[in-house]
């Protein structure tokens, strides 16, 4: 079983930030589409794709605090993560229940805290951006990233829960809580998300509110742990959530149609389909292609489809 691959195909991003939707390609938008319908498919998957980046992101940030906790080496921390783990006020010394701190080169703050010293876990883990840190990727982020661990990450049964306290990606404040749990099996590599209550709000006002549960499993590649490049992996679930864009707000679901595909050699998603619903019926679906890896995807909304460009 791997221990590594997975936390780094999500730092590749799982779904980037952006949906640019494009003029019409298959048909011409002259056909008979309800406008308010094409708004609502619109909105609601522009707001499931921000809400996609940024847990994803924390999802990376959790994982990547060192290989201690998680994997190390993914998220905001990248190769930073293994001065945390080698430094024995840090992550070495169990022997206290003292609370421990240490600036690293990514800028941001960490400290750890073990609740039940001298064991290792339960442990808190604080992420602290401070008033603001941009990142290698090149976001700003703010605020505190708040994680209790039961156990290491790569251990099957282990589970982190996250908070946030003042937390900003890029101006966007980001509320909620954010759980996962390691569901490998002695020849399955699989981890659940879970994401309740999120609120992403813009500084103008404009909102996204978002549940999200979906399952990660790996399903190519498993039998060399040494060599990620072949590795292939299933993404199914569904989520919910309210988007409000100036005067329009709409309440809308996504289902997986079929299981989205991410390879460790593609940083988009390469195949799938997700349907964008609206009192449970599908008012457009996302379609992510046939395996090539590229940034192209395609919204159809009441038999018109449109091309969008991942960003």
């Amino acid at each position: 079983m791997k221990t590594i691959s997975l936390p780094r195909l999500i730092a590749g991003g799982i779904i980037s930030t952006a949906l640019m939707f494009t003029a019409c390609s298959k048909e011409d938008s002259s056909t008979n589409v309800n406008p308010s319908e094409e708004m609502f498919a619109t909105n609601a998957a522009a707001a499931d794709a921000e809400a996609e980046v940024v847990f994803e992101d924390v999802f990376d940030n959790v994982m990547g605090v060192n290989d201690e906790f998680g994997v190390g080496n993914v998220g905001v921390f990248g190769k930073y993560s293994e001065s945390l783990s080698d430094d024995k006020g840090q992550a070495g010394d169990l022997s206290t229940g003292r609370t421990d701190s240490l600036q690293n080169p990514g800028c941001q703050r960490v400290t750890i805290t073990r609740l039940n010293a001298p064991n290792p876990f339960p442990v808190r883990v604080v992420i602290d951006f401070g008033t603001g840190c941009v990142g290698r990727d090149g976001r700003t982020r703010k605020g505190k990233i708040i994680t209790t661990y039961t156990g290491r990450m790569v251990v099957p049964g282990s589970v982190a829960e996250t908070g946030f306290d003042g937390y900003f990606v890029n101006n966007i404040k980001v509320e909620g809580t954010h759980r996962i749990e390691n569901q490998s099996t002695s020849n399955t590599w699989a981890y659940s998300v879970r994401v309740n209550n999120a609120k992403l709000t813009r500084p103008n006002g404009d909102f996204s509110q978002w549940n999200r549960n979906k399952l990660i499993t790996q399903v190519e590649g498993l039998g060399t742990p040494q060599f990620p490049r072949d590795d292939v992996f299933t993404i199914r679930g569904e989520a919910n959530g309210t988007v409000k864009r100036d005067t329009s707000t709409h309440q809308w679901a996504t289902r997986t149609i079929e299981p989205l595909v991410k390879k460790f050699t593609c940083q988009w998603i390469v195949k799938g389909k997700l349907g964008i619903r609206r009192s449970n019926a599908d008012a457009g679906v996302i379609d992510y292609g046939n395996g090539s890896c590229d940034n192209q995807a395609t919204l159809t909304v009441n038999g018109v489809s449109r091309p969008i460009i991942l960003h």
